[in-house]
């Protein structure tokens, strides 16, 4: 297992920092499970945007770059 961490500064727009923590588990000779837990977190003004749309889009950034990294991996 491993874990995945990134940070940003906006200036008046505020910060966002985040991670996952991914797990590889052997699923047969020739298949690999992956699962993963995001989590972020916000401040400034971006933070006003609402949580519920701030963890819908990381939550949908992070399915669509698991997805195309399993693409990538199992081509």
């Amino acid at each position: 297992s491993y874990t995945i961490q990134g940070e940003g500064k906006g200036g008046i727009a505020g910060f966002a920092k985040g991670g996952a923590d991914v797990t590889l588990t052997e699923d047969g000779p020739d298949a690999t499970v992956l699962k993963y837990a995001a989590k972020a977190e916000v401040g400034g003004k971006i933070a006003q945007l609402g949580s519920r749309l701030i963890q819908s889009t990381s939550k949908k950034l992070a399915g669509q770059f698991f997805s195309t990294f399993g693409e990538k991996v199992g081509a």
